[in-house]
């Protein structure tokens, strides 16, 4: 099966409508992070079928739940959630911030190829981002803990931003040990079709 096609029946099983244009840039991304994998061993998966559940399904399904135009998509790696979310909201900004110059390049290159001008890939360790008036979503999926997430970014969102952690399973414990000062908006739980895994989205505020 085609690439395309692959993602037209992913997309089916979702209430997500995307354009020609958005499947073939999500598809051409893929390319990308496949050719690129050889030397750069960007993600695990080697499939590029697999990609398409495990990375391009599993960022987009976010998207409904954000709110706000300007994102930091923080410990990025190849550009997971944010390229994805990028693609299927133009009209939102996303800084792509990692600190491996190999992952950076990389972002780089995805930008030129797919043109697209709405992400803003950074080389930074997150504690050292400087941040001006803050952005309405802070996203993480690679973070090991919430309370680490919220340690090193609790300076980036603005006044009303929240904090969108993607998780696999949320246990109690992790939920229980927040630092002061944030509290647990909502947990939804995401499907990602042909995906057997668990798969959340915890938003979170500063109190």
């Amino acid at each position: 099966m085609d690439l395309i096609a692959k993602l037209t029946k992913l997309l089916a099983k979702t209430d997500i409508i995307l354009t020609e244009k958005q499947k073939q840039q999500l598809v051409d991304y893929v390319g990308l992070l496949n050719k690129w994998n050889k030397a750069y061993n960007l993600t695990s998966v080697r499939d590029p079928e697999l990609m398409l559940v495990r990375h391009i399904m599993d960022s987009i399904v976010v998207n409904d739940h954000l709110k706000g135009y300007k994102f930091i998509d923080v410990g990025t790696g190849p550009g997971l959630p944010g390229v994805p979310l990028a693609i299927v909201r133009p009209d939102s900004h996303f800084v792509l911030l990692d600190s491996l110059g190999k992952r950076i390049r990389f972002l780089k290159q995805v930008q030129h190829e797919l043109g697209l001008n709405n992400i803003e890939p950074v080389q930074a360790r997150v504690e050292e981002y400087p941040v001006k008036d803050g952005f309405d979503g802070v996203i993480s999926r690679a973070f090991a803990s919430l309370n680490d997430m919220l340690s090193w970014c609790h300076h980036l969102p603005a006044e009303e931003g929240r904090f969108y952690a993607l998780k696999g399973v949320v246990r109690d414990e992790e939920l229980a040990g927040l630092p002061d000062g944030f509290e647990i908006e909502s947990i939804i739980e995401l499907k990602v079709p042909e995906l057997n895994e668990q798969r959340h989205l915890v938003k979170l505020l500063k109190k």
